[in-house]
């Protein structure tokens, strides 16, 4: 599956989904290249696997999972 942009306004969030870029304070520079650096972790478990095994990101982290948590 081809996945064209991680950042789907209005898509269900879990509460427990982390990333890098929550944590950086800064004004939007259009001159600047986006990183694609993307390192999700889960509030739950504190690794890039949530406590089904399953992977951790925008996309895994749906209300299909059983430990999902909306936000």
């Amino acid at each position: 599956m081809e996945r064209h942009d991680l950042t789907e306004p209005g898509a269900s969030r879990c509460e427990k989904l982390r990333w890098k870029g929550m944590y950086i304070e800064t004004v939007w520079d259009s001159t600047v290249q986006p990183s694609n650096d993307r390192s999700f972790w889960c509030q739950h478990t504190y690794q890039c696997l949530g406590p089904d095994g399953k992977a951790v990101d925008e996309i895994e982290c749906s209300p299909a999972r059983e430990c999902f948590v909306e936000l």
